[in-house]
């Protein structure tokens, strides 16, 4: 399996949160313009990088127990193979767990929206419920709806 050993995140920036809060909008539309590896790797340490040496998280998490898992389908990224690559957030790395183009299947399974295979990149977000189901319950169900949410707009911003 390829792994991606990805750069060290950005602390700060150029926009404060208010003003990415007022930027943010939901484009269709995406450049032909390759992303770089810098740029996956910080969406996806906000998504769930570690901001601690005890293992937490950039987003909450119910009882710390991050039953989040991120994967990113890669189709234009400078200097990386077209696949689909999980987020290890302890080594900050990605790990290729399909290799090549899955655009049409991306597309198929969000009932044909063609924008869905023109993007660089596509983010998915799965989850282990049993990680928070084994402490919580059915309540957990609800804690890791909750979690994903966070996490979500952490990219977003």
């Amino acid at each position: 399996m390829q792994s991606i050993e990805l750069s060290m995140h950005q602390a700060s920036g150029d926009v404060s949160v208010e003003e990415a809060l007022r930027k943010r909008r939901s484009v269709r539309e995406y450049s032909r313009k390759p992303l770089r590896l810098g740029e996956v790797s910080q969406l996806l340490w906000a998504g769930q990088g570690l901001t601690d040496p005890r293992g937490l998280r950039t987003a909450p998490s119910a009882g710390a127990l991050y039953p989040l898992e991120l994967y990113v389908a890669i189709r234009n990224v400078e200097r990386v193979p077209s696949g689909v690559y999980w987020y290890n957030p302890l080594e900050h790395k990605l790990i290729r767990t399909v290799q090549g183009d899955v655009r049409d299947e991306l597309t198929a399974a969000a009932l044909w929206q063609a924008w869905i295979g023109e993007g660089a990149i596509v983010i998915a977000f799965g989850a282990v419920y049993q990680r928070t189901t084994v402490k919580y319950g059915e309540r957990g169900i609800r804690y890791v709806h909750i979690e994903v949410g966070h996490a979500a707009q952490n990219v977003f911003l």
